[in-house]
C-alpha cells in the first residue's frame, strides 16, 4: 500500500478543521402558541398635586416639577413646560375644583380636586389617562406546516386594519401576510425571531412579542384560559353612588345571569371577529346588580365610550337648560355662532336651529366617507384647528329637518353653542352640573385641537359611571333626589323620533329599538359606540344594562344590542 502523499495530508487535516469550525444547522424554533406584546406610551406626569399661595410667588408641584401658579380673583391656573400638561381651576370654598389638561399628545380634560392642606395650601392627586397598546398574536400550525396566525388589539382593533392570516419565517426573518379586499396574501409586517423574542414594528412602534405560558392567564382570554366555573357575585358597594343588591332582589334569575356570564366567559378566541366584551354591568330598580370584567378590564380603568359619548353631548344640554342657561330647541345656529351673519349665507343655513343638530337633520354633507362633513376628515385636516368654525363652513346637501344622517360634527357644533352661550368650558360645566352630583370620577374628555371639549364622542369613562347617564334618564332626569335634567327632555331625548335604519330609531343623540319580551314589545333607548359600547335603558322594566367592548370597525360590535340583550338579558328579567 502507498503512502499518502503530502498535500493529500494536507487536504484531510483542512476538511476536519472545517467540520470542527463549521456552525451547527440548527432547525428553526416552532413558534406556535400564543405571543403577546404591549408598550406604554405615557404620560409620566402623575401623582400629588400640591399648590401654595404665597403672595406673588404662588407655585404648583408635581411629578418632580415646581412651577409659578396664577391666582387671578377665582381663578387658579399653572402649566409645564414643553406642553407636558397645564391646571385650570377655580377656588370652590375650602378646596379648588378644576381640570388637568393633559400632554399635547393625549389632550384630554381629567377633573382634579385639590382639598384645603393647610393656610393657602392644596392637596390633589392627577391620576391622568395611560397610553398604550396591546397585540396578541396567536400562532397555530397548519396541515402542511405552515403557520396561520392573526392580530389582536384590544384597545383599537388594529389588527382589523392589519389583516394578518399567515405567518412565514425563513431563518430569523418572521413575516406576517394576509389581504382584505384583494386575490393575493401581502406582507402587512416583517420582523426578527431573536432568542425568544418576536421583534414585529406595527402602528409605527416595534413590539416585542413573547410567549404566553399555555396555562397563562393571559387577558387574550376573557377569564385566562384555564378559567374556573363562573358563580355570581353581587357588585361591591362603593362610596359612587351606587346601591347594589344580588340579582335575585330586583327579579333577575341567578342561573340566567351565571350562564350567560359563562358564555361571555366561554367565547372561543379563535378570530379576529369573535366578540369581544370588556364589560357588562346590570342595574335594577335604580340598583347595581351585575357587575362583571374580562380580557384584563377591571372597574377602575376607563374605557372609550367612542360614540356613546354624544349622548354625553345630549345630557349636558338638557342640564344646562335645567340650570338656566339659555339655549333652547330653537336657538339659531348661525346667529349664535358667528359674530355677523354674511348676508349671502345659504338661506338652508340660516333655518338651522340646535334641534336639528341634535336629532341629525342639520342636512350637512357628511353621508359618504370622502364628504367634507364626515367626522374623518374634519379631524384628519390640519388648515381649519377650529372644528366649530370648519363645520358651519361644510356645504348643506338637504335643508334642515328633511333627511336623517348619522354625521358627528353636527352634536360636535351643539357644543359648541352651549360653550358660545354659557361662556363657561364645557368640562367645567359638565362637572359642575352632572358629574359632580352623580359622582363621577376618573373620566377623560377628549378635546379639541383648540382646547374645547369634543361633543362627538370619544370621552372614557368608568363603566359604572357612564351607566349613570341612562339610569339618569330611566329615573326621568333625577339623581339623589335632586332634578339634573328635566322630565321632558329625557322623553324627547329617548323617544322614536326618526328612523335611522328599518328597525333602529333615534332621538336626541340617543338611540333606540324594541324588544320583544313576554308576549308584548318594550322599548330601549341606548347610546352606543363603535367598538360595543352601549348602555341602554329599558323604561318600562327599570332596568339599566351597559357593555363596553373592543370590536372596532368589526360587524361583532352589534352583538350586544342585538343578540345578547333580547337573547340572554331580558329572558332573566321577571
Amino acid at each position: 500500500m502507498s503512502r499518502p502523499s503530502r498535500v493529500t495530508l494536507a487536504a484531510a487535516a483542512m476538511l476536519v478543521l472545517a467540520l470542527r469550525t463549521a456552525p451547527v444547522q440548527q432547525r428553526a424554533p416552532d413558534l406556535t402558541g400564543l405571543w403577546a406584546a404591549k408598550v406604554r406610551f405615557g404620560p409620566d406626569i402623575r401623582g400629588p398635586l400640591v399648590l401654595l399661595r404665597e403672595g406673588k410667588a404662588s407655585r404648583a408641584d408635581i411629578a418632580g416639577f415646581v412651577v409659578s401658579a396664577r391666582f387671578r380673583g377665582m381663578a387658579v391656573s399653572f402649566e409645564l413646560p414643553d406642553g407636558k400638561g397645564h391646571f385650570r381651576g377655580h377656588l370652590n370654598g375650602p378646596n379648588i375644583t378644576g381640570q388637568w389638561i393633559g400632554p399635547r399628545s393625549q389632550n384630554t380634560a381629567t377633573p382634579v380636586t385639590l382639598e384645603a392642606d393647610g393656610p393657602n395650601r392644596w392637596r390633589g392627586r392627577v391620576i391622568p389617562l395611560d397610553e398604550a397598546l396591546t397585540f396578541y398574536l396567536p400562532v397555530t400550525r397548519r396541515a402542511d406546516g405552515s403557520y396561520s396566525a392573526f392580530l389582536r388589539n384590544p384597545e383599537r382593533n388594529l389588527g382589523w386594519f392589519i389583516p394578518v392570516s399567515r405567518m412565514e419565517v425563513r431563518d430569523d426573518v418572521v413575516t406576517l401576510l394576509g389581504h382584505r379586499g384583494r386575490d393575493t396574501d401581502t406582507t402587512q409586517a416583517e420582523g426578527r425571531y431573536d432568542d425568544g423574542v418576536l421583534r414585529i414594528p406595527l402602528a409605527g412602534t416595534t413590539f416585542d412579542f413573547t410567549r404566553v405560558d399555555s396555562e397563562s392567564s393571559s387577558p387574550f382570554y376573557p377569564r385566562g384560559k384555564a378559567h374556573e366555573r363562573y358563580r355570581y357575585a353581587k357588585p361591591l358597594q362603593l362610596k359612587d353612588g351606587w346601591p347594589v343588591a344580588p340579582v335575585e332582589d330586583v327579579g333577575i334569575s341567578r342561573a340566567g345571569i351565571e350562564r350567560f356570564v359563562q358564555k361571555l366567559i366561554d367565547l372561543p378566541m379563535d378570530s379576529l371577529s369573535t366578540s369581544q366584551i370588556h364589560s357588562l354591568l346590570i342595574a335594577r330598580h335604580g340598583k347595581l346588580v351585575v357587575e362583571e370584567y374580562f380580557h384584563g378590564y377591571h372597574r377602575e380603568q376607563p374605557h372609550n365610550t367612542r360614540s356613546a359619548a354624544k349622548s354625553w353631548t345630549a345630557v349636558l344640554l338638557g342640564a344646562a337648560m335645567q340650570a338656566g342657561v339659555p339655549i333652547r330647541l330653537n336657538t339659531p345656529v348661525y346667529r349664535t355662532m358667528l359674530d355677523s351673519v354674511p348676508p349671502n349665507l345659504d338661506p338652508r343655513k340660516s333655518a338651522m336651529t340646535l334641534e336639528h343638530l341634535i336629532s341629525m337633520t342639520a342636512g350637512y354633507d357628511c353621508a359618504s366617507d370622502s364628504a367634507p362633513g364626515n367626522e374623518d376628515v374634519m379631524q384628519s385636516q390640519t388648515e381649519e384647528p377650529d372644528w366649530y368654525r370648519y363645520t358651519l363652513n361644510v356645504p348643506m346637501l338637504t335643508a334642515p329637518g328633511d333627511t336623517i344622517v348619522y354625521c358627528s360634527i353636527e352634536p360636535n357644533l351643539a357644543g359648541g353653542m352651549l360653550r358660545k352661550i354659557s361662556g363657561e368650558p364645557l368640562p367645567d360645566m359638565f362637572y359642575r352640573l352632572v358629574a359632580q352630583p352623580l359622582r363621577m370620577s376618573n373620566y377623560h374628555l377628549w378635546l379639541t385641537p383648540t382646547g374645547e371639549a369634543y361633543g362627538g364622542g370619544g370621552h372614557q369613562f368608568l363603566p359604572r359611571d357612564f351607566l349613570k347617564l341612562p339610569q339618569l334618564m330611566v329615573n326621568e332626569g333625577k339623581w339623589g333626589g335632586r332634578q339634573i335634567i328635566s322630565r321632558e327632555w329625557v322623553r324627547r331625548s329617548g323617544a322614536a323620533l326618526r328612523n335611522l335604519t328599518p328597525t333602529q330609531q333615534y332621538g336626541w343623540l340617543w338611540n333606540s329599538l324594541e324588544y320583544p319580551y313576554q308576549g308584548r314589545t318594550v322599548r330601549g333607548f341606548f347610546a352606543g359606540g363603535n367598538g360595543g359600547q352601549i348602555f341602554m335603558g329599558i323604561p318600562a322594566l327599570d332596568l339599566v344594562i351597559g357593555f363596553t367592548g373592543g370590536s372596532y370597525n368589526d360587524p361583532a360590535l352589534f352583538i350586544p344590542q342585538r343578540k345578547f340583550v333580547p337573547e340572554f338579558i331580558l329572558p332573566a328579567v321577571h
